[in-house]
């Protein structure tokens, strides 16, 4: 059975597990937050994977519009739907600003300068007073969805929060496969083939950009309504980094991969200390006892191995040892 008929399988499993998980013993507030970072890995994967656009900045879109978000839901008072919507304008709109300054350059150039305004950015997070500088924005309401459904119950939020995620999953997948996405696509193969084509490059990757820029928001909003604060961290440029993780260890370029790669690392980020306190009571050695306080190291280590043994990443290496469909016979 090949890739393509597996794809649909797996993706019906992983729902039905989430469906179930939190019957199952899974902390709901947990899963939602590892949701709302695959979702972000989606995001960027959707530029750097299939558009070819290396940004070193996208954590601005992911923190500015949770800021954003909270800000509209606790001072403005608008309800959660209202403000998810607000904070993934505000995604958009900084993606507008940011891809308009950084689109004509290409390469490191390109991410130098997003990185550099990504930067700007959580300076002015740092001062401005609405965002709680060094203690983040905290206490935002979940509130009622549509004035009705009430939010402060975990479970209620769960499945709300899944139905976000699996919507924006699909409209990614809708613009990769789409006419749109094929151009992105050659963009990414052959940039000056398709400017002999006829197609606009810097149009098509302005428009790749904001539309990664507002999914990035989106998450970023869908996160401050879940945990109800928004902070610095969110906005820092090591979320920057931890996206590129994320994407580049489930596999670039393969919509599977964030998911997988998102997941590995939220959870060894989560689990690595109670990992390591299994491995001190088993093997008795008591340096595991310490080994939570390593996350770094230890994410750096498996980033190292998975670029080494793993180039396309996890999901890319399952994808290329799947059996290819059978070409037609003419």
């Amino acid at each position: 059975m090949n890739s393509q008929k597996l794809a649909p399988i797996g993706y019906g499993l992983l729902f039905a597990a989430l469906l179930a998980a939190p019957f199952l013993g899974a902390y709901p507030v947990f899963v939602m937050k590892l949701m709302c970072f695959a979702l972000f890995a989606s995001a960027f994967n959707l530029l750097l994977g299939y558009t070819g656009l290396l940004s070193f900045g996208h954590a601005a879109f992911l923190g500015g519009a949770a800021y954003v978000a909270g800000h509209a839901i606790k001072v403005w008072g608008l309800t959660p739907e209202l403000g998810l919507l607000a904070g993934t304008a505000g995604g958009a709109l900084l993606g507008l600003l940011f891809g308009w300054l950084a689109i004509r350059r290409q390469g490191i150039y390109f991410s130098m300068i997003t990185l550099a305004l990504a930067q700007m950015l959580f300076f002015a997070c740092l001062q401005a007073p609405f965002t709680g500088g060094e203690d983040g924005l905290q206490g935002v309401p979940r509130g009622k969805l549509f004035g009705l459904i009430d939010l402060s119950s975990d479970l209620t939020m769960y499945y709300v929060a899944l139905a976000v995620v699996v919507l924006a999953f699909l409209l990614i997948v809708r613009t990769i496969h789409s006419p749109f996405g094929q151009v992105l696509k050659s963009i990414k193969e052959n940039e000056p083939r398709a400017i002999s084509l006829g197609y606009d490059t810097h149009r098509f990757k302005l428009l790749a950009f904001v539309i990664s820029a507002a999914l990035a928001g989106l998450a970023g909003s869908l996160k401050t309504l879940v945990l109800g604060f928004a902070t610095l961290s969110d906005v820092h440029w090591t979320a920057s980094g931890q996206v590129i993780l994320m994407t580049l260890v489930g596999g670039l370029g393969t919509l599977s991969g964030p998911l997988v790669g998102s997941a590995v690392v939220v959870l060894l980020e989560n689990k690595i200390g109670e990992f390591g306190h299994l491995l001190a009571s088993l093997t008795g050695v008591d340096w595991f006892n310490t080994l939570g306080e390593s996350v770094t190291m230890v994410t750096g280590l498996i980033f190292v191995v998975c670029v080494l043994a793993f180039r396309r990443g996890i999901m890319g290496e399952i994808i290329a040892r799947l059996p290819r469909r059978a070409p037609r016979k003419v």
